[in-house]
């Protein structure tokens, strides 16, 4: 019998992908589905985008690339910094990785071991989590509340700081519940981080261009006291809706960038050249797609919003960023990842239960705006239906 080591026993997943393969395989038997479960923009990736990876390929840029990436796309993340956070970010400092997801690995990695804590958002993206776990380190939830606009509350985080802390993990715009964290709070946390010197920071801005109602990114790269120990995480899948090309970046404190560089050597050697090409097309080229795409997950976000909250027994705050709704569905009386998968076997909407997003997650659903106004409008119709006519399980 092959024995492998117990730490991939610990392993999670990320659900929506197995609702999405589960959608899909209804949807191939003949199921009229809508699907409001993935994370990922319906449009297709700009075609001035498109094109810059075709010339890539044509231009013959198919081999290896450096281990951190293209000298170009480094140099486009730091204008792209600056631009939008007026930070100065060198080069040097910049890593191209295939998605977001690799930089919570090396991260994680690096600060994750038997006896050491790692506090992440709860609910929260599960790889967080997941990782956390594989690691040997305890995770430590921070509470994402309701109450608080699904903002995270500086005090309450400092409060869970204890001296086996290694790492914080934070996410604004926040992914599953649309929160974004107000400079105020993000101010009252890197004040109270000056207690805490050893302790490392992830800042997970994958969402950062996606905010509504005037309310602003905060980056945390724009806070120069806690930049040697600052790990920040972006990419191009939600921004460009460049999900298949994976294409990441990461700007990491001094110290620990020749971990991360080793990490990219020893797993995925590099990002595929045409790849990277597209990416500097992307953040040198321009920006109008993007704010008519942000534009559109507006005008989504409001029918969602509205459109929950006149079902019966949920109620859902508006979102501030990303495009996700995240209502709370207690007093439906069903339990959230059993209401997800009814809907989808019997009503035909994927969504998917709060609790693959963590502890807290329980009571809510999350829906990805990222579809159409009119299969926005046909779930909660049928949602609505279901709920009227369907009692609890």
């Amino acid at each position: 019998m092959l024995r492998i080591v117990p730490s991939f026993g610990r392993i999670g997943e990320e659900n929506a992908f197995a609702v999405l393969a589960r959608a899909g395989a209804l949807a191939a038997q003949g199921r009229d589905i809508v699907n409001l479960g993935i994370g990922q923009p319906d449009c297709p990736t700009p075609p001035h985008i498109v094109e810059a990876g075709i010339k890539a390929l044509r231009d013959g840029h198919h081999g290896y690339t450096p281990a951190v990436g293209i000298p170009p796309l480094r140099e486009a993340v730091m204008r792209d910094l600056h631009r939008r956070h007026g930070v100065e970010v060198s080069p040097d400092a910049v890593m191209i990785v295939p998605g977001g997801k690799v930089t919570m690995f090396m991260a994680i990695l690096m600060f994750g071991e038997p006896g050491a804590e790692i506090l992440y958002p709860d609910p929260g993206f599960p790889i967080y989590r997941s990782m956390i776990e594989f690691t040997g380190a305890t995770p430590v939830p921070v509470p994402i509340r309701e109450a608080n606009g699904f903002a995270f509350s500086a005090q309450e985080t400092l409060s869970l700081i204890t001296e086996r802390t290694r790492l914080l993990i934070v996410n604004s715009p926040a992914n599953p519940t649309g929160g974004v964290t107000p400079r105020a709070e993000i101010d009252a946390l890197v004040g109270g981080l000056a207690a805490h010197p050893g302790v490392a920071v992830l800042s997970d801005e994958i969402y950062g261009t996606m905010t509504y109602d005037g309310q602003a990114h905060v980056s945390l790269l724009a806070y120069p006291e806690i930049r040697d120990r600052l790990i920040h995480l972006d990419g191009a899948s939600k921004t460009y809706a460049m999900t298949g090309w994976r294409l990441g970046w990461s700007v990491w404190p001094k110290p620990l960038y020749d971990a991360a560089r080793k990490l990219a050597v020893n797993s995925f050697s590099c990002v595929n050249a045409a790849t990277q090409w597209a990416g500097v097309a992307a953040l040198d080229g321009p920006q109008d797609c993007v704010a008519a795409m942000v534009a559109e997950f507006d005008r989504r976000r409001r029918l969602i919003v509205d459109g929950l909250n006149r079902l019966p027994n949920v109620s859902c705050v508006t979102p501030k960023g990303a495009f996700y709704a995240f209502p709370n569905v207690a007093r439906t009386g069903w339990k959230a990842k059993a209401l997800a998968t009814a809907l989808l076997e019997e009503a035909g909407v994927a969504v998917i239960g709060g609790p693959d997003f963590g502890v807290h997650g329980e009571g809510y659903l999350r829906l990805s705006y990222a579809n159409s106004a009119q299969n926005i409008a046909d779930a909660l119709e049928r949602i609505g239906r279901f709920l009227s006519e369907r009692p609890p399980a």
